[in-house]
């Protein structure tokens, strides 16, 4: 007969079912590096093809008819004195073609330049994300033209208001892991990007 010691010494020594412990006990941190890893890997793919779609949109941009309402075509004079002749560049003089400023507007699928470009670009994106989420600015620059010739402003394509979405339930394996109650969010808004390039001629693609 085992003496009751005995048998509780033999039980302080039984290394049964340790293992299992010990794989419950790690399992969720090892869980939680793997699943973050690869959650952190897609964001760092989306963002960077947000950034390779943003380069094509304003290439694009740059040599398409305008995205926004009120881009003039054409230099006029402005409201300068001088009687320089057209064809004379526009910062000859001041004010010597007429002050534009800035224009922007939303990307809008029914204007066919923001359709085409959201065409191109939208499946690269996130899939929260809509032509809505992309800008239009076209800025003046009197060194891109000349009094009479076409208007050649500054554009710029921006994307805002994305959201990368997690899909692996990392704030429940961090409770597991010992993080009390997480509050890991499942979303992560994404930093605005953009390209600014110099126009060419807005038109269809020709070379101004």
């Amino acid at each position: 007969m085992i003496r009751p010691h005995h048998r509780i010494a033999r039980f302080g020594h039984d290394e049964d079912g340790t293992t299992l412990v010990e794989m419950a006990i790690v399992l969720p941190i090892f869980l939680l590096i793997f699943l973050a890893l690869i959650d952190f890997g897609r964001l760092g793919a989306d963002h960077a093809m947000a950034q390779k779609a943003m380069e094509r949109a304003s290439r694009i941009a740059a040599v398409r008819p305008p995205a926004c309402p009120g881009v003039p075509t054409t230099n006029l004079r402005g409201g300068s004195p001088s009687l320089l002749p057209f064809g004379t560049m526009c910062d000859a003089a001041a004010d010597l073609c007429a002050p534009v400023g800035r224009i922007t507007c939303p990307g809008d699928a029914r204007n066919a330049t923001a359709a085409e470009i959201w065409g191109l670009i939208g499946p690269i994106l996130p899939p929260d994300a809509t032509i809505a989420n992309l800008s239009f600015t076209y800025d003046q620059d009197e060194a891109l033209g000349f009094l009479g010739g076409p208007y050649v402003p500054v554009v710029t394509v921006e994307l805002e208001g994305v959201t990368f979405r997690f899909v692996t339930p990392l704030a429940a394996l961090a409770t597991l892991a010992g993080a009390g109650n997480s509050t890991l969010p499942m979303t992560l808004p994404m930093p605005r990007m953009s390209v600014s390039l110099p126009g060419e001629d807005l038109a269809l693609g020709e070379n101004g």
